[in-house]
């Protein structure tokens, strides 16, 4: 398989991206060239375009597996296992995001729930609990925000996401109609 130059930026530059959203850079590169892949893709395949082991591949495509981003293809008359994207952009986008979540936020919300449950042993103990109290109700509510965009049509969160800066506009409105500060937090 042969990637033209612009599938090759794009998947080099997924690679370098990919350990900023919790996967290392041949997983990265392994999921990019499926995303834009038209056609089901084999192992040997993936190796021979990105120019890497069969077994690196092999790992890959087992990580990709367990963050659900691959589904798995049969071809007819061919022994061989075939993999695409799972879904559209928006499909794995929310995927990388709940997986995320499940991974990282949900021990932490745990761990903070844990240590909010001790009884402070002194001055300093209960300061520290005061700010592990702060980072918990900011996380809780991220993944009270969060869950709330999970659920959201994909329609309806374009048309979210486009409303962008007129969201803070909005709050500096309300501000100076209630007489409030002119800027919005």
């Amino acid at each position: 398989m042969k990637l033209s130059s612009q599938a090759q930026a794009f998947v080099l530059h997924f690679g370098e991206m990919g350990s900023r959203w919790g996967f290392n850079r041949t997983v990265g590169q392994m999921f990019a060239l499926l995303t834009i892949h038209p056609e089901p893709v084999n192992a040997d395949q993936l190796a021979q375009a990105l120019k890497i082991s069969r077994g690196n591949v092999s790992m890959g495509l087992k990580e990709l597996q367990a963050w659900r981003l691959v589904e798995l293809h049969h071809l007819p008359g061919d022994r061989k296992d075939y993999f695409t994207a799972a879904g559209s952009i928006w499909d794995l986008a929310r995927t990388v995001f709940e997986e995320r979540r499940k991974r990282e936020l949900d021990p932490t919300l745990t761990l903070l729930r844990q240590l909010l449950l001790n009884e402070p042993q002194d001055e300093q103990e209960a300061e520290a609990q005061e700010r592990i109290q702060e980072v918990y109700d900011l996380l809780e509510l991220l993944d009270q925000f969060a869950n709330t965009l999970s659920r959201l049509q994909q329609k309806d969160l374009l048309k979210l996401m486009k409303l962008g800066s007129g969201l803070s506009k909005l709050l500096e409105l309300k501000g100076k109609v209630k007489g409030g500060p002119s800027k919005a937090k």
